[in-house]
């Protein structure tokens, strides 16, 4: 083998050792949660076990007798043949026993495994579950969702398989090949070796081909995870893909990642028949000479034939854990392909959780500060420097800016959906840092530009916001989102399924539906991103309505850019650079002609050719002339805000900072 070959075969087994290492660690702690299953299930191996050494023996005896009998003389042999008789028998309903326990046992330690597999992997995939909804959206704005449900459905239930159908029994074949080993040391030492040495060769091949196969496995499982990634894409999109004729192009892509993950699964499975059938042609092998030299034994004297053919039955036994290891360590590095990608992701940091010792949070009242914040995007580049923002109880504020200003950034610090680098988000002058995320998120309600719904009915769909709000709630929150008549006109009113991502409603319908959502969560705090963007005059209209409804007498920070909707706002922040470039009131932003809203706005109505006042929800913000110049956001706060508003929130920051 070339250098390059033996660097490449040392580097396999030390990573097929470490995903093994890492596979066991990840399951073990599960294990332990069920020894009693365990327990009952090595007992029962070891029966097993015991009853495979004892089931040879019948049939040694027997042989013997029937061999003692056939070289006595006559008078001799009717006496005999009486006794032979007797002892066949006795020795056949022996074996019949030996075999019956044996099959009890083995029935009996299949199912206490099983039980265990499967527990365990349930255990596991809950645990992954929830790992995963802990992760940050930084995680989820890079991962694919097609590998990620590979890993949590495909590769767990590999992991499960297995466990089952290998690992498990895989302890109780060690158990078998060792006591032989003893017993055949005692029976006839120079015959042992031939077992020893067959052993050594399967040992060998495995350290080999282990590693190889491993390696190809975790090929074929990646593989595996993007066509799922692929074919996720594809068919969340299909009415483009479908719109644009982009059908062959789609399937071109996934064929060829198909064709890739193929080529890589029949590698690891050639490997693994080249296992198997290596460890055939060993057996095979110490078969042959066993038979040759016990049978010369016997011509000598050396043996009886009973004791040849007891070996011959241990020879067999002993092979067939070979033959299943062979085959289960193929089964096995396969596993642990697939239990490494579900420990990549176990290994991936939760950045968002709760404090060791969180304080308790109420009813919040709904104002908000952002103070000294300092953050970067996911590129590394600067966000946001120091800056601070204040929201009074009650009040709706609009954040506009150039696209990449991290609008929805500062809006998803509110709800921990991430944290800042430095400085404090406080509601109510509580860190938010300080909080339980489940107290947290309890006081706010979001609506986002695509209402998210779920394949369940229009009912649950709305109790979503509020798993104890009763049927009167939901009814009640879904005629002040003017979603009640709708829903009544489908087939099955709140009772009806709605398909996947609530598809089967139109635009419209989809937000009411999200908005009664977010009614019947009551929720002080509501944030709003691009609410109306995609909606026909017609929707838009109503849907701005329920808002309304929605937002009144809430803290609302509502990131859009329908200008009939900023219009409406009681503040607008124009966020650009990091910094708050302007802060007023809309009327007063549109007012002033050297505003970077007024350019916007008029930016707007003029691209569409429309009368002042229309809407240009499609539209992303530019950054406003150079020579424009910008408006104080700090006396635009203070003018805003109350003296005495101010004043409190100064105290909660004192506090806050105390502690």
């Amino acid at each position: 083998m070339s250098r390059e070959g033996r660097a490449e075969a040392k580097t396999s087994r030390t990573l097929h050792r470490r995903g093994l290492s890492r596979t066991l660690r990840m399951v073990l702690p599960h294990l332990g949660e069920h020894k009693l299953l365990v327990a009952t299930g090595m007992l029962a191996l070891l029966g097993d076990v015991a009853f495979r050494i004892l089931e040879p023996w019948p049939v040694k005896f027997a042989v013997d007798a029937v061999t003692e009998a056939l070289g006595a003389s006559v008078d001799e042999t009717i006496d005999s043949s009486h006794n032979v008789e007797g002892m066949l028998i006795f020795w056949a309903f022996a074996l019949a026993l030996i075999v019956g326990g044996r099959a009890l046992c083995n029935y009996a330690s299949t199912i206490a495994f099983a039980r265990t597999g499967v527990k365990v992997a349930a255990r596991l995939r809950t645990r992954v579950f929830d790992h995963i909804q802990s992760l940050s959206l930084r995680y989820h704005s890079k991962a694919s969702i097609g590998d990620t449900s590979q890993r949590l459905v495909g590769d767990m239930g590999r992991l499960q398989e297995v466990a089952v159908t290998a690992g498990l029994p895989l302890v109780g074949n060690l158990l078998t090949l060792v006591m032989l080993l003893v017993v055949v040391l005692l029976l006839n030492p120079l015959l042992a070796v031939i077992v020893i040495v067959t052993g050594a060769g399967y040992l060998l091949a495995s350290h080999v081909l282990s590693p190889m196969i491993t390696a190809a496995s975790r090929s074929t499982r990646k593989g595996e995870g993007r066509l799922v990634g692929d074919a996720a894409e594809a068919l969340a999109a299909i009415r483009v893909v479908q719109s644009y004729g982009l059908e062959e192009t789609v399937a071109s892509g996934f064929a060829a990642g198909n064709n890739k993950a193929l080529k890589a699964g029949i590698r690891a499975r050639r490997l693994a028949a080249r296992l198997e059938r290596s460890t055939d042609l060993l057996v095979g092998t110490a078969t042959a000479v066993v038979l040759g030299f016990g049978g010369w034994q016997v011509l000598q004297g050396g043996m009886t034939p009973g004791d040849m053919v007891l070996f011959l039955m241990y020879l067999k036994i002993a092979m067939k854990p070979l033959r299943d290891m062979a085959k289960y360590t193929g089964r096995i590095a396969r596993a642990t392909a697939s239990g490494e990608r579900i420990a990549d992701l176990l290994d991936e940091e939760i950045e968002i959780q709760d404090p060791p010792h969180p304080l308790s949070m109420g009813r919040a009242e709904g104002d908000l500060t952002f103070w000294r914040v300092t953050a970067r995007d996911h590129r590394g580049s600067p966000l946001f420097h120091e800056l601070s923002l204040q929201v009074p109880a009650g009040q709706r504020v609009g954040l506009l800016g150039p696209s990449g200003a991290g609008k929805s950034t500062l809006a998803g610090y509110l709800l921990r959906l991430a944290d800042p680098d430095s400085g404090s988000v406080l509601i109510d002058g509580c860190s938010t840092r300080n909080l339980t995320r489940a107290d947290l998120r309890r006081n706010i309600a979001i609506l986002l530009q695509e209402s998210v719904l779920f394949s369940t009915t229009v009912r649950e769909n709305i109790r979503y916001g509020r798993q104890d709000a009763t049927d009167a709630e939901v009814e009640q929150s879904a005629r002040r989102a003017g979603a009640h008549d709708f829903i009544m006109a489908l087939p099955e009113g709140y009772e009806t399924e709605l398909g996947n991502r609530g598809d089967t409603l139109s635009g419209g319908q989809r937000q009411r539906v999200a908005i009664a959502r977010a009614l019947v969560r009551d929720a002080p705090i509501v944030l709003l991103d691009e609410p109306t963007t995609g909606l026909d005059p017609a929707a838009r209209e109503v849907v701005e309505a329920s808002i309304r409804e929605l937002t009144r007498e809430r803290t609302t920070v509502a990131i859009t850019h329908d200008l009939s909707m900023i219009q409406g706002l009681d503040r607008v922040l124009w966020l650009e650079a990091g910094e708050i470039r302007e802060d007023g009131s809309p009327a007063e932003l549109l007012a002033d002609p050297r505003s970077r809203l007024a350019q916007w706005a008029a930016s707007q109505r003029g691209a569409a050719g429309a009368e002042p006042g229309a809407t240009a929800d499609e539209a992303e913000p530019a950054t406003a002339d150079a020579g424009a110049e910008p408006r104080s956001a700090s006396a635009s706060a203070s003018a805003s805000a109350s003296a005495s508003a101010s004043g409190s929130w100064s105290r909660r920051r004192a506090e806050e900072v105390s502690r």
